[in-house]
């Protein structure tokens, strides 16, 4: 009864060890995403106001 019960289990335990997590196919590392490329065009300069309107007016 004893050997019953523990090929039972043995069989048990074996199913649940090839089962595993049900991932099919091999395994592999996912590849890191790839870095962006550095910018080839300088970014805009800030315009300059044509306008003195944040300086303020001279004394007299």
């Amino acid at each position: 009864m004893k050997s019953t019960i523990a090929l039972l289990c043995a069989a048990v335990l074996m199913s649940v060890l090839v089962a595993g997590c049900g991932q099919t196919g091999p395994l592999y590392m996912p590849t890191p995403p790839a870095k962006p490329a550095p910018s080839a065009t300088p970014l805009p300069a800030q315009p300059v106001p044509s306008n003195n309107a944040s300086t303020p007016a001279p004394n007299k």
